[in-house]
């Protein structure tokens, strides 16, 4: 059994939303996901994608880390219907593409500002036949107000006043920011000087199959 299949099967396990989602497109997911890493593969050294090292890696620390908060992603939106999520600083399509393949009734605009690796996550795009993706290059800060109900990011940078302002930004009333994060100590750190800003901010803990490393969820929501 591959690792990406063995690793879907755990996310199932692990989570009844993730199970919902998925087990009735199990292979169609399975075959998305695959390709998908076979073009990351591909193209990485010219691009400078990720800083996998090879290929469990790609799988583990990148594509099932970018799932395994599915169910938590999923229960904070809720019974929000066609949901249209950002994911900042998209990079090589983590965590917006895996996420995009697993929530098909969801919109993703993948918000990138390095024109190559925009070219290729629009070429992913095309290539899988992804519909619910749209590929935006340029800066954040540029991006359409109000736009989004949850804008997601996943190493692009740490949260600090600014960011949070342009995130705040583009959302829609009652938006959330939910940002993927390492250990809580590290994250709750970044946090500390927003404690007088008036944000109600949680932690929600996830596990990535395979990996023996603190994950979190940092979710802001807006009113």
């Amino acid at each position: 059994m591959d690792l990406i299949t063995e690793g879907i099967k755990a996310l199932l396990k692990s989570d009844k939303d993730i199970e919902r989602l998925l087990s009735c497109r199990f292979e169609e997911v399975i075959s998305l996901l695959d390709r998908y890493k076979n073009e990351i593969e591909l193209f990485n050294s010219v691009y400078g994608l990720t800083g996998a090292n090879n290929t469990k890696d790609l799988i583990i620390r990148h594509i099932l880390d970018s799932l395994a908060p599915l169910g938590i992603l999923s229960r904070l939106l809720g019974e929000t219907e066609n949901s249209v999520i950002a994911d900042a600083g998209s990079g090589a399509g983590f965590p917006g593409i895996p996420l995009a393949i697993a929530m098909p009734n969801c919109d993703f605009t993948l918000i990138e500002r390095m024109g190559s690796r925009a070219a290729f996550l629009c070429s992913v795009k095309a290539m899988l036949k992804i519909p619910n993706i749209t590929v935006e290059e340029g800066e954040l800060e540029k991006t359409q107000k109000k736009s989004f109900n949850m804008v997601t990011f996943r190493a692009f940078k740490p949260m600090e006043p600014k960011l949070l302002k342009t995130l705040i930004r583009i959302l829609k009333k009652g938006g959330i920011i939910a940002a993927y994060k390492g250990r809580l100590e590290k994250t709750e750190y970044e946090m500390a000087p927003f404690k007088d800003f008036g944000y109600n901010w949680e932690t929600i803990t996830y596990s990535v199959p395979f990996l023996e490393e603190e994950r979190h969820i940092l979710v802001i929501k807006t009113n």
